[in-house]
């Protein structure tokens, strides 16, 4: 029987990742439970993929700039330690954080965000969107209506040596509040959703085939050939 390849150094299946499926919860619990996680762990830590759907927040980046939050409204708006400015995230939008030790991989961070956009983009031409990221502005972007619009959003941060924050991909949601700021810091900035554009698309089934499908496809980029689904963390609010 093979062994499972393990780091010399800590005895971690490196290619074994922690899947956990948080459901819908508050951006903030969330946030401070991967900053604990992050904090308290060693290299005796096994990587792990968090999945979840926020409730309505708007996160501001450290490059974020007050004047590019328009009109909030009844919509929290959360300053954060992430890279890159403000967004919006809802019900009906993917959401992904991988809390992976980048150093033992060997990976770099220019490597990590490539493998995060490929992965959506590999994703979505398998149910037959056409998508593409921007070497000057990360994410990943369609064309819809005769127009470029941003279907995919990137924040990450790396701390001793491991990523958290992540990727966020409008599948089913209301896209309105998106008017309310200059996404990413882009005045304008035209917004789709995998709904959208989607040939196929059927209310029942869908959401979960881009998820499962967007999942897998990142472990693959990752480098993980194995998951090991655990429950739902308990966040305090």
């Amino acid at each position: 029987m093979n062994q499972p390849l393990t780091s010399s150094v800590s005895g971690v299946d490196i290619h074994t990742v922690v899947i956990r499926d948080l459901g819908q919860q508050a951006y903030e619990p969330v946030w401070k439970s991967m900053l604990e996680f992050t904090d308290a762990r060693d290299q005796h830590t096994q990587d792990e993929i968090w999945v979840v759907e926020h409730t309505p927040v708007f996160t501001q980046g450290q490059a974020g700039k007050a004047e590019h939050i328009l009109a909030p409204g009844d919509i929290p708006v959360v300053q954060v330690d992430r890279g890159g400015q403000v967004t919006y995230h809802g019900p009906g939008q993917l959401v992904i954080y991988p809390l992976v030790d980048i150093r033992r991989k060997k990976m770099g961070v220019r490597e990590l965000v490539t493998a995060i956009e490929t992965s959506i983009v590999e994703t979505l031409c398998s149910i037959e969107v056409t998508a593409y990221p921007k070497a000057d502005a990360p994410g990943v972007y369609v064309q819809h209506n005769n127009h470029e619009h941003k279907i995919a959003s990137l924040g990450l941060r790396v701390r001793k040596g491991s990523s958290f924050h992540g990727l966020a991909l409008n599948v089913a949601m209301d896209l309105s509040p998106f008017s309310r700021i200059n996404p990413c810091g882009y005045a304008g900035m035209p917004m789709s959703q995998v709904q959208d554009v989607m040939p196929s698309w059927q209310s029942e089934g869908s959401f979960q085939q881009v998820k499962s499908t967007l999942i897998r496809t990142l472990m693959e980029r990752l480098g993980f050939t194995d998951a090991c689904h655990e429950s739902i963390i308990q966040t305090q609010t």
